[in-house]
């Protein structure tokens, strides 16, 4: 029986590590609403308190993306990767066997910086794939499932603030060996294209702060999600572990969604529509007083969040062909990420679910405004396969894709479609270049 290709068991085992340790890496924001009402209720943290662990624990996350990619080169995949688990296992596993406060809050800090840095060699292993968006696709699933998982099992292992810390040090562990498939050093760097200057600024910088508030509100809610269907909606700890699988489920569908849509609608009614939508849910799920209304706001939420997010990325890719607004919009994003829990947390003290709900509601709704608006104004299309035609001819991006040209040079998902401008020839000028030409036989020599 004839054996696979090394080359192909080699890129087989490349994706497997590459979306193990997507998992292990964005596992600590899928987990984040149990985190912060266990550490509220196992270590009598107030809900400010506790809501602080959780942004700083995101905050390392984010601060570790800026960090590798000054560095990541030098580094290489294999030992990047290595350091970030190991800083899982050390930070999360220091915070699952101590109840000192501080001592708690160091381990996040590094468990967050490790989660970053897990995260971001993944992501760049996966932006370097001939298909990237199946390898998101793979991660997006495997995180969403073991997230779920956790959420069905911890519940009924007992309450305390170590085992969901445990479970993320674990799950580090588990990936280590994979970090062997990955490459031991950085590919050679391609030649840096010349920098010019940054196209769209007043757009991209809309779009830039719109989606840090955007995210912040997103985060806020889910950072409280757990002690609103507590303590507000009634449910019990595992009823909740429930209703979290399945709105990660309903999140996994709204990926699908978004790729089958496409560019179908444009930009700016996803945008737009989903974000008054998402306002919506937002509001239904923090004044929630059963577990119906909880579960429906969550799960509606869960769903269009990944949708509205997968244009409003696409929008940041359109605005620069060298994804330079891709970078900053990201980097905001995560941002408004870190600052969520915290901001969920002072905003229910001071106001109530409810009031943290309306007020979240309002702003989302607010920040929908200016990020439709940059959508419409963005003339740009994304370049997808048949958004580029000749006259009467096949899609460019299809031919291409037929052909054996180097994945490098195909039409990328997210750059801004080439304009074709006719010029016209007078036609003195148009007879006179027939003139210059013949027709091509086989008996022709050079």
């Amino acid at each position: 029986m004839p054996s696979r290709p090394p080359r192909a068991l080699g890129a087989r085992a490349a994706l497997v590590a590459l979306v193990s340790l997507f998992t292990a890496g964005y596992l600590a924001p899928y987990l984040l609403p149990t985190v912060v009402g266990r550490l509220s209720a196992g270590l009598g943290l107030g809900a400010t308190q506790a809501g602080l662990v959780g942004s700083i624990l995101l905050l390392g996350s984010a601060s570790a993306g800026f960090t590798l990619a000054a560095h990541g080169e030098r580094i290489g995949p294999r030992r990047a990767a290595r350091l970030g688990l190991a800083a899982m296992a050390v930070g999360y596993g220091t915070s699952a066997t101590t109840d000192a406060v501080l001592t708690v809050v160091a381990g996040a800090v590094v468990g967050g910086f490790g989660s970053g840095t897990a995260t971001a060699v993944a992501a760049a292993g996966i932006a370097g794939r001939p298909d990237p968006h199946r390898a998101s696709a793979l991660g997006l699933l495997a995180v969403s499932a073991t997230a779920g998982a956790l959420y069905l099992t911890l519940p009924h292992l007992g309450g305390g603030h170590a085992l969901p810390f445990a479970a993320i040090a674990g799950t580090a562990l588990l990936v280590w060996p994979v970090t062997a498939w990955l490459p031991g050093e950085a590919p050679v760097a391609r030649e840096a294209a010349v920098a010019g200057p940054l196209p769209q600024r007043s757009a991209g910088t809309v779009l830039a702060c719109g989606i840090l508030l955007w995210s912040m509100a997103q985060n806020a809610l889910w950072g409280v999600s757990g002690r609103i269907g507590l303590t507000q909606a009634g449910l019990s700890e595992v009823t909740l572990g429930v209703v979290f699988a399945a709105a990660l489920g309903a999140g996994l569908m709204g990926v699908v969604v978004a790729g089958a849509l496409g560019s179908r609608l444009g930009r700016a009614v996803p945008i737009g529509a989903g974000t008054a939508l998402i306002a919506g849910c937002v509001l239904l799920s923090s004044a929630s007083e059963g577990p119906v209304s909880f579960a429906t706001g969550e799960i509606l939420w869960n769903a269009a969040y990944p949708v509205v997010l997968s244009y409003l990325l696409g929008l940041a890719a359109s605005l620069d062909p060298r994804g330079r607004w891709a970078v900053m919009v990201g980097s905001a994003s995560s941002l408004g990420v870190a600052c969520g829990p915290v901001t969920g947390s002072v905003l229910s003290e001071a106001a109530g679910y409810r009031g943290m709900g309306l007020t979240l509601c309002v702003l989302l709704l607010l920040v929908a405004v200016p990020m439709t608006a940059v959508a419409r104004h963005v003339s740009g299309r994304p370049l997808v396969p048949g958004s580029i035609r000749r006259r009467g001819g096949a899609p460019a991006a299809v031919l291409a894709a037929t052909t054996a040209t180097p994945p490098s040079l195909l039409p990328q998902l997210g750059a801004p479609e080439q304009e074709v401008t006719e010029i016209r020839v007078p036609a003195s000028r148009r007879r006179a270049a027939r003139s210059a030409f013949r027709l091509a036989r086989p008996t022709d020599r050079g």
